[in-house]
């Protein structure tokens, strides 16, 4: 079973960073990438960032290019996310994600494609 705990959200004005982490626990072989998604109040849940397990490779949402970072830690097991620049309409509840779908499947943008979820992380950013 893996269990993915997130932390590290907290209240921010604009223009300024948070990192947000993901301690998961559970085997890896079969971990394809991890992934970081956010939900706003009224809104579907959506993708920001997501980093492949193996080599690091990663891919970003438009809104986030340029201001996010996503990472991984192999030997912690932990993936992360600084964010800097924020704007208020990054505030959201962030998930981590995990996809165990196998080794070298492309990576993906729907949440249908992970397996397991975090509880989740609030980061807000004030004006």
């Amino acid at each position: 079973q893996v269990q993915l705990v997130e932390s590290g959200g907290g209240l921010v004005q604009a223009g300024g960073s948070l990192r947000l982490s993901c301690a998961a626990s559970g085997g890896t072989y079969s971990r394809n990438a991890m992934g970081w998604f956010r939900q706003a109040p009224g809104k579907e849940r959506e993708f920001v960032a997501v980093v492949r397990w193996s080599d690091g490779n990663t891919y970003y949402a438009n809104s986030v290019k340029d201001r996010f970072t996503i990472s991984r830690d192999n030997a912690q097991n932990t993936v992360y996310m600084q964010m800097n620049s924020l704007k208020p309409e990054d505030t959201a509840v962030y998930y981590c994600a995990a996809d165990y779908r196998g080794r070298e499947v492309a990576l993906s943008t729907l949440p249908n494609r992970y397996d397991y979820w975090g509880q989740g992380t609030q980061v807000t950013v004030s004006s």
